[in-house]
């Protein structure tokens, strides 16, 4: 396990080997700040050339600051974070995807609220966010949709809930990952929820962000599964799963 760093940037992996060059924006990032870092990268049963793409740019790049974590079966992008937090022992983790959609840059934002925050969000919604490449019309309204519905349900006063760029003190991390129950793509609701019940301090920051039309997210099994996680969501707070 990582240990005595500042940062961990968690990223989920699954059938990327045309977009894991991504990893040297990355790296080159990382390697420009005065702080330290590490990688985790969790290769969620890719059966491309995913995990062997990534041992070539290793090699590459000689450092020690990049490791990965693979398992055979795909469990979903919610376990391969879960997975990947739960590995990190540093100060904050950020999770982010490797098309980029939000840029690396981005996380200058977050850098001076991390004292104040447990938890520190990227938004598409924001005063101040921009989106440079739109998703299809399609899509935006059902996220849309997906958002009012997450609010409704799970009474979170949050804008974005599915951007893929967040971040957590060590702190938030024990508490939201170890109770996370989602392993797929409703498990931004949970781990937002998650924050709300153990009275974290949550911030939206308003990022950059462009679609990638390589998205995973297969229309509409998807939506369907994801609107049932929101159920499960509050049948297991009723359980007193997350107690």
């Amino acid at each position: 396990m990582t240990t005595n760093k500042f940062l961990s940037i968690i990223v989920p992996l699954y059938n990327e080997e045309s977009r894991i060059l991504n990893l040297i924006t990355i790296y080159k990032y990382l390697n420009s700040k005065k702080f330290d870092w590490d990688i985790i990268l969790v290769n969620d049963g890719s059966i491309d050339n995913t995990k062997k793409e990534i041992k070539k740019i290793i090699r590459s790049l000689a450092t020690k600051n990049i490791r990965l974590i693979s398992y055979p079966k795909n469990r979903g992008k919610g376990f391969a974070i879960k997975t990947g937090m739960l590995n990190s022992s540093s100060k904050y983790s950020l999770f982010t995807d490797i098309d980029l959609s939000t840029p690396i840059e981005e996380f200058n934002k977050f850098l001076p609220y991390l004292y104040k925050y447990d938890v520190i969000i990227g938004s598409r919604k924001r005063a101040g966010s921009k989106v440079i490449i739109h998703q299809p019309n399609l899509r935006e309204k059902l996220g849309k949709g997906f958002t009012r519905l997450s609010q409704i349900v799970l009474q979170l006063n949050v804008t974005d809930f599915t951007c893929g760029f967040k971040c957590f003190s060590k702190v938030a991390v024990n508490k939201i990952f170890n109770q996370q129950r989602v392993d797929r793509w409703g498990f931004d609701s949970e781990i937002l929820f998650l924050a709300k019940k153990f009275n974290m301090k949550v911030k939206e920051i308003p990022v950059k962000w462009l679609n990638d039309s390589g998205s995973k997210v297969k229309f509409p099994q998807d939506i369907i599964q994801t609107l049932w996680d929101l159920c499960k969501i509050r049948i297991n707070e009723l359980d007193k799963q997350y107690d």
